[in-house]
């Protein structure tokens, strides 16, 4: 298993994703994460909001178009791509098994925000290695 790391957001995008979140339900919402690496501290430059293709409340497929335009964003800022964040509508923040199966870099963060409250939203990043996903260091300020 590969070194964790520590996830740096700020308060304002947390508050971004979560109203993405919110405007897409009772589907899931996804997207990418940018910024930098610095050692082990991932620290959140721009979140990338991406068109669930699925249109669906239990899986989610990133639109390739926005994919591809958020990818174009971070080399423009002279960001690199930290990982990926989606949520779960009615579940916990935790990696389903689909969410493990397609979790194909070992080296990208994966964050799941759950809005089974959406009053008290809950988010949390994990690496996800084969069928094994362990809780990051996920740091709000």
């Amino acid at each position: 298993m590969a070194e964790q790391y520590t996830i740096k957001l700020t308060k304002a995008q947390f508050e971004a994703m979560t109203a993405h979140a919110k405007a897409c339900l009772p589907e899931e919402a996804c997207g990418l994460l940018g910024g930098t690496i610095d050692g082990k501290v991932k620290t959140v430059a721009h979140v990338y909001n991406v068109e669930n293709i699925d249109h669906t409340n239990e899986h989610f497929s990133m639109a390739p178009k926005d994919q591809l335009a958020a990818v174009k964003q971070m080399r423009a800022a002279g960001e690199v791509p930290l990982g990926n964040w989606h949520s779960h509508p009615e579940t916990p923040s935790r990696p389903s098994d689909e969410d493990k199966r397609l979790a194909y870099d070992s080296k990208a963060s994966y964050l799941i925000l759950s809005l089974m409250d959406a009053d008290q939203p809950v988010l949390h990043s994990f690496h996800v290695e084969g069928d094994q996903a362990d809780r990051e260091t996920l740091i709000v300020e």
